[in-house]
């Protein structure tokens, strides 16, 4: 390397402690001086930002598992020890004492609401639940049989379209306005997405009702009678949206980040975080745990899939078991599974995938495989459970992630834009293609076999 080493560290920042990791490059000896950032809790840091500038090394990070992409404030989460914090309070404790209002003014502003900002944030979500009317047209777009996220990313990105007064993100005021506007309208967009499949007219939100019971009535009533609220169920879907509000740097969350970057209007930003979050290996894990029930069929074959999941060479997994950042039991399951045993009890169906569950649920937390490699039953596993036990259709899980997640996303999105440190995202690469080549003459090149030549456009080389 040409680079003048680095015989001290930078001037210190914000979370800076006063040890640093020293670098050096074997080939030539040269050393740098990189300092160490420490959080409130969690691992220490190498702080790699002057990296590049200063040795003209880059770093290689697939999947960023190993990279801290910005500082945030908002949510802790310990996998080796189960623990998820939300500005410093633990999931178990919101989700039981806490409600999703309060816990989306929690993430958005830093603390608890007193009463007097309880009731008035309240108000203002309830008042911006309505849907503008050129929407309903904007509905009849899509085919009957869209998937309710194709629907979901399309209309919060025509958000944009409509509300001009709250896309300019550098007014604190239209900021905030954004903010409670996607809130507010989540829930609105997704249930219209469930009706307009099944070709049913659209209901209006109510403001005499709380968020979760809202939600519920726009997705299951029926125009021809009173929908009546169970307020178990109203309960219960309340928890799941507290459990899914926030779980730090997320793919969705990191996609938010990244779009805001660049400076992308708040609608813009969500529907990205939405497309991310539609992916399988993401938001799709309790849609995956009711194909797995489906595929197993029933109790009397539990014996079997229980040893397939077990037989390393046997391609089969059980989903909604273990968790790839909790390496203990899931903070959030303790919760769900309570709530699920409530929704299970009060709805008394008779629905033998729900036993099947139930039969999976306790060999995972005493079969002694499971309990030693600590694959219990995860969050997914019990919110795919209760939503269907619910009647919600499977497409429909991920939207109820999504409408849980929005505060989440819009906390991380706020923050972003007030980081001092933030720039626009640009990740680096490690490249393996061609060195530079002369340009041949289409009538000089040699023929290709057709198939071929396009079989490795598509990972087949």
């Amino acid at each position: 390397m040409s680079r003048k080493p680095r015989t001290s560290a930078p001037g210190a920042a914000k979370g800076a402690d006063a040890s640093s990791f020293t670098l050096t490059d074997n080939a030539t000896g040269q050393s740098w001086q990189l300092p160490a950032r420490t959080g409130a809790f969690g691992n220490r840091l190498i702080d790699i930002k002057k990296l590049y500038g200063d040795t003209g090394v880059l770093t290689y990070d697939p999947g960023f598992t190993s990279t801290a992409s910005c500082q945030s404030d908002i949510t802790f989460i310990d996998g080796e020890k189960g623990v998820l914090l939300h500005r410093g309070y633990s999931i178990e404790e919101l989700a039981s004492r806490s409600d999703f209002m309060e816990t989306c003014y929690l993430l958005l502003y830093g603390e608890l609401p007193t009463p007097e900002q309880k009731a008035s944030f309240d108000a203002d979500i309830k008042n911006h639940t309505l849907m503008h009317d050129q929407f309903i047209s904007f509905y009849k777009g899509f085919m009957r049989n869209a998937h309710p996220m194709a629907i979901m990313v399309g209309v919060v990105g025509a958000l944009s379209a409509f509300y001009h007064d709250s896309i300019d993100i550098n007014d604190l005021s239209q900021r905030q306005l954004a903010a409670h506007r996607l809130i507010a309208k989540m829930p609105t967009i997704g249930a219209y997405a469930y009706k307009y499949s099944l070709g049913m007219s659209f209901p209006m939100p109510r403001n005499d009702l709380s968020y979760p019971e809202n939600l519920l009535r726009m997705m299951f009533s029926n125009p021809a009678e009173e929908y009546k609220i169970n307020p178990v169920l109203a309960r219960a879907i309340d928890r799941i949206l507290i459990l899914h509000a926030d779980h730090e740097q997320n793919a969705s969350t990191s996609t938010v980040r990244l779009a805001g970057s660049s400076g992308a209007n708040p609608y813009a930003c969500i529907a990205a975080g939405i497309a991310s979050l539609w992916g399988p290996a993401h938001g799709g894990a309790n849609e995956a745990v009711l194909k797995m029930l489906e595929e197993i069929g029933g109790v009397e074959r539990v014996g079997e899939y229980i040893a397939r999941a077990k037989d390393k060479s046997d391609s089969f997994r059980l989903m909604g078991f273990g968790h790839r950042v909790y390496k203990n039991y899931d903070p959030r399951a303790t919760v769900m599974r309570k709530t699920c045993h409530e929704v299970l009890g009060v709805l008394g169906i008779d629905d033998p995938k729900l036993k099947l569950a139930m039969a999976l649920e306790k060999i995972a937390l005493e079969d002694d495989y499971f309990v030693e490699k600590k694959l219990y039953p995860n969050v997914d596993f019990y919110s795919g459970i209760i939503l269907k036990a619910m009647g919600f259709p499977t497409s429909m899980f991920t939207v109820m992630f999504a409408i849980g997640r929005t505060v989440g996303w819009v906390s991380h999105w706020k923050e972003m834009l007030k980081d001092e440190d933030q720039k626009i995202g640009r990740p680096r690469q490690l490249y393996l293609g061609h060195k530079k080549r002369k340009y041949i003459p289409i009538d000089n090149r040699g023929h290709t076999d057709k198939k071929t030549s396009w079989s490795w456009l598509w990972g087949g080389r």
